[in-house]
C-alpha cells in the first residue's frame, strides 16, 4: 500500500483509520519541524509507538522514577549498568527487581498512548507507511486497535480547550477545600468485601475502553479519587500527572471534574519571572555548549599536537589518519577523539532537538570531518541511539 504525503492533505485520523480498515502491518514514520514519530502496526493495530524528539520527562527512566516506582539511586545504577552491557533498561529493572513486570508494562502502555494521542494535535508533517513485518513485545503492550484510538483521540481533541481555559499552566498548585464522599459499592474507587480497590476507571486509562466510561451517577471515578489524594500543597499539576500514572490529558480532565465539584480549586500559578528563568537557563546552556565546544576542540588540538611531536610523525600525520596502525597511538588517542564526537553529540542534539540516527550526521552538519569519525582506527566508531533518547558511543572492535 502506497501511502506517503503531507498531513495537510491526509490527516492522522484518516491515516489511521485507512491503515485499520485494511488490518496493514507496517510502520507508519511521522515528521513535523524537529519531531519525528513512528507508530508500528500489527493487523491494523497499534504496538508501538518511538519518538525521536522524545521529552526527558517523557523517557520510561524518567517516568518510572516520577510516578514513584524507582528511586534516582536505581535508576542511575540501572542506566551505568545499560552503558555497559546495551542491555534493555526495561530488562535490567526487572532483573535487579526494582519494578515488577506489571509496573513496567503499565508504564509501557502509558508511554505508548501519550505518545498516540500528542498526534492529534499535529496540523502539519509529512508521513509516508512502510509495509513490513514489526517487532513487539507482547508481554508488555497491548495492541490498540485503530478504531479505538480514533474515538479517544477525537474526545481529547474537543475536551482539551475547556480545560486548558481552568488549568492553563502545568506549574498551577491546588487546594482541597471538602473531603471525598465514601465511594458506594460497585462505584470505581470502591472497595470490595476483601478490601481491594475497584480500579476499573484507572485500567481503562491504559486500555480501550475510555475512562469517563463507568463513572457511577453523581459519583467519582477512580482517577478522580486518585487525583484528589495527590493534590496537596505545593504538587503541581505535572506532578499530579506523573503520579497519578494517568498521563497529561486523563489526570487534567480529573482535576478540572474535581474543580466543578466543588472539591478543589486552583491555589496559585508559578510566576511569569519562573518562565523567564527557563528561557535564560536555555540561553546560558547554549552558550556553555558553544564555550565547551570551544575549549574541547582547542584542547583535542593540543593534545594532538603534543602526541604527534612524541611519537612517530610518519605515522599520525594528517593525511595518514585513517591508517594509524600504532596500537599505543590509538589507546592514546581513542579516549580524546570520543570526548570529541561526544561534544559534536551534544551541539547537534542542541541544534536539532535529538541526537543523530548515525555519526554521518555530524559531519554532513560540519560538526566534524569525515575522517574524524573512524580516527585513529580503521573502522569508525561503534554509535547507536537507544530507545530512551540517549546514545552509545564506543571505540571499534579490534
Amino acid at each position: 500500500m502506497a501511502l506517503k504525503g503531507t498531513l495537510k492533505d491526509f490527516g492522522i485520523a484518516d491515516i489511521f483509520q485507512l491503515i485499520g480498515q485494511q488490518t496493514k502491518t507496517g510502520v507508519l514514520h511521522l515528521k513535523s519541524r524537529d519531531e519525528e514519530v513512528h507508530i508500528a502496526f500489527s493487523n491494523g493495530a497499534i504496538v508501538r509507538a518511538d519518538s525521536a524528539s522524545r521529552r526527558q520527562r517523557d523517557l520510561l527512566g524518567a517516568m518510572l522514577l516520577n510516578g514513584g516506582f524507582i528511586s534516582q539511586g536505581q535508576l542511575d545504577e540501572s542506566l551505568e549498568v545499560q552503558r555497559r552491557t546495551l542491555q534493555r533498561l526495561g530488562d535490567i529493572l526487572i532483573e535487579k527487581r526494582f519494578v515488577r513486570a506489571e509496573q513496567l508494562r503499565e508504564i509501557y502502555q502509558l508511554q505508548l498512548t501519550e505518545t498516540v494521542y500528542r498526534l492529534f494535535g499535529w496540523k502539519t508533517g509529512t508521513y509516508e507507511f512502510e509495509q513490513g513485518a514489526v517487532e513487539f513485545d507482547g508481554e508488555m503492550i497491548s495492541p490498540i486497535r485503530s478504531e479505538s484510538v480514533l474515538m479517544e483521540g477525537f474526545r481529547r481533541v474537543d475536551e482539551w480547550p475547556s480545560i486548558r481555559r481552568v488549568i492553563s499552566s502545568p506549574n498551577i498548585t491546588f487546594e482541597q477545600l471538602k473531603a471525598l464522599p465514601d465511594a458506594e459499592p460497585g462505584e470505581p474507587g470502591s472497595r470490595d468485601a476483601s478490601g481491594a480497590a475497584d480500579d476499573g476507571a484507572f485500567e481503562a486509562a491504559f486500555g480501550e475502553v475510555p475512562a469517563h466510561v463507568g463513572k457511577a451517577e453523581g459519583g467519582l471515578s477512580a482517577s478522580e479519587r486518585r487525583v484528589y489524594a495527590l493534590a496537596q500543597p505545593g504538587v503541581t499539576a505535572e506532578q499530579i500527572g506523573d503520579r497519578s500514572r494517568l498521563g497529561e490529558f486523563e489526570s487534567h480532565k480529573a482535576l478540572l471534574s474535581l474543580i466543578n465539584g466543588g472539591y478543589l480549586r486552583v491555589h496559585s500559578e508559578a510566576p511569569a519571572s519562573a518562565s523567564r528563568g527557563r528561557v535564560g537557563r536555555q540561553v546560558r546552556d547554549r552558550a556553555y555548549l558553544w564555550t565547551t565546544r570551544l575549549f574541547v576542540t582547542a584542547l583535542v588540538v593540543v593534545v594532538i599536537g603534543l602526541l604527534a611531536y612524541l611519537l612517530d610523525a610518519q605515522h599520525v600525520s594528517a593525511g595518514d589518519r585513517t591508517r594509524l596502525s600504532d596500537a599505543t597511538a590509538q589507546h592514546l588517542l581513542a579516549p580524546v577523539q570520543r570526548l570529541r564526537l561526544a561534544e559534536a553529540l551534544a551541539v547537534y542534539r542542541l541544534e536539532k532537538g535529538s541526537y543523530p540516527s548515525d555519526l554521518n550526521e555530524l559531519s554532513r552538519s560540519g560538526l566534524v570531518r569525515p575522517d574524524d569519525l573512524s580516527y585513529p582506527f580503521k573502522a569508525p566508531f561503534f554509535y547507536r541511539r537507544t530507545p530512551e533518547g540517549s546514545y552509545v558511543l564506543l571505540p571499534p572492535i579490534q
